[in-house]
């Protein structure tokens, strides 16, 4: 019977041992071609990472593994980066004091720059705080508002869990900018509630379930809509949602059955 629960034990700790290393592993980089409506005449394709919830302060992100992560997106030489929010781990005001740690993101190159928007983590903790700290390290917070990057307008809609989040703002924002759409959101669940004038969602939050038992998927959902966009390239009709797992992890820094990842998406005509 001792031995038995040794086993039990060995195994136990050999799982936790593989899902923090996995946890803590470089994001696999994901890759999509995606032709866009409204793309200006003569303008060349757009490359575009899309990474999200990073969660510094936890054990399976910290300062170094941060900066690896922006050695990994700037080896793939993307034109603009957005980023979909939770910078932060954690649900306190005190959590956000790693917020400086974001520095590193300063050293994302990117020739038409890098583009964010907030998470629920943001705003469970101190959303100012890590919008300034983001701002220092040169990326543009959208909240509810647009901004032209090349041929593309980038629509960045402030976040839906905390009902930060102003859909018909963003939309009329990125209508004044002009551009081929894109739309920037923590969360997917924004989706079903977008107009045929939006070709293209990023989004993050789900982190592609994190834990993935095999037959069972997830234990928990984090999206109303359950699995449906729980992960990866979501086609609907004329519109495209691409959801990352993300590169970070919450709550417990432990990932199973699901890789951290992000993704380079060629944008064109």
């Amino acid at each position: 019977m001792r031995r038995i629960v040794l086993m039990l034990l060995l195994g136990a700790f050999v799982l936790l041992a593989w899902s923090f290393g996995l946890a803590r592993a470089d994001p696999v980089v994901r890759r999509a071609s995606i032709s866009m409506p409204g793309w200006s005449a003569g303008a060349g394709p757009v490359r575009v990472a899309l990474l999200s919830d990073i969660h510094l302060g936890n054990l399976a992100t910290g300062p170094g593994r941060l900066r690896r992560i922006v050695d990994r997106v700037n080896a793939l030489r993307p034109d603009l980066v957005v980023l979909a929010g939770d910078f932060i781990a954690g649900h306190e005001r005190a959590d956000a004091r790693v917020a400086p740690g974001l520095a590193a993101l300063g050293r994302l190159n990117a020739p038409l720059g890098v583009v964010a928007v907030l998470g629920n983590h943001e705003y469970w903790t101190d959303a100012p705080t890590t919008r300034r700290a983001l701002e220092r390290a040169g990326v543009t917070v959208l909240a509810n508002d647009a901004t032209r990057r090349g041929p593309v307008v980038v629509g960045g809609l402030d976040d839906m869990v905390t009902r930060h989040a102003d859909l018909p703002a963003t939309l009329a924002a990125m209508r004044r900018v002009g551009g081929a759409r894109l739309l920037l959101s923590h969360s997917p669940d924004i989706a079903p509630g977008l107009p045929h004038g939006v070709p293209l969602l990023l989004a993050g939050h789900t982190h592609c379930g994190q834990v993935s038992v095999p037959l069972l998927g997830p234990p928990v959902e984090v999206s109303r809509y359950g699995a449906r966009y729980r992960c990866g390239l979501v086609r609907e009709g004329g519109r495209l949602t691409v959801v990352t797992a993300g590169t970070g992890t919450s709550t417990l820094p432990l990932r199973f059955g699901v890789s951290p990842d992000l993704w380079l998406l060629t944008l064109g005509p």
